[in-house]
């Protein structure tokens, strides 16, 4: 008798993931990332200073350039940072009406996670994780969770 193992069929494709490693990946995204994060750093009324750590650390002269060229290579890491931000952003959105969604990361907020801080004093001192760790909260909170 042969038994044959498999997972049975579903209607589910997985998404094909973008290999962020790839230059012409990161040529063909890194404009409009850089794009989107100077509007959301907009919409949230960033200070520059929290912009730019929010991007990896980057250096002032390096910021002005880039929000007055974003035509430019990304790194995987600034990408990455991008990317988050923006699935933050948009979550936010999704949940809440536009002035609350831009408000909220400069809000003190009681979930465990922030311990009384804002979103964004967490982000900024937990890097790309605690992007992750946001990004992640708000999607469960989007998926009823």
């Amino acid at each position: 008798m042969n038994l044959a193992y498999a997972y049975p069929k579903s209607r589910f494709e997985p998404t094909v993931l973008v290999d962020l490693n790839a230059k012409a990946e990161r040529e063909r995204l890194s404009k409009s990332a850089l794009i989107g994060f100077f509007k959301l750093a907009a919409a949230w009324q960033l200070r520059d200073d929290d912009a730019r750590e929010l991007l990896g650390g980057l250096s002032s002269s390096a910021f002005y350039e880039w929000k007055k060229n974003p035509d430019r290579l990304l790194e995987v890491d600034r990408i990455t940072r991008i990317s988050y931000l923006l699935g933050i952003y948009k979550a936010l959105h999704i949940l809440y009406g536009d002035q609350l969604a831009d408000e909220w990361i400069g809000l003190p907020n009681k979930n465990i996670i922030f311990g009384g801080r804002t979103p964004l004093a967490n982000m900024l001192a937990g890097g790309l994780l605690a992007m992750q760790t946001v990004r992640k909260l708000l999607d469960a909170r989007r998926g009823g969770l």
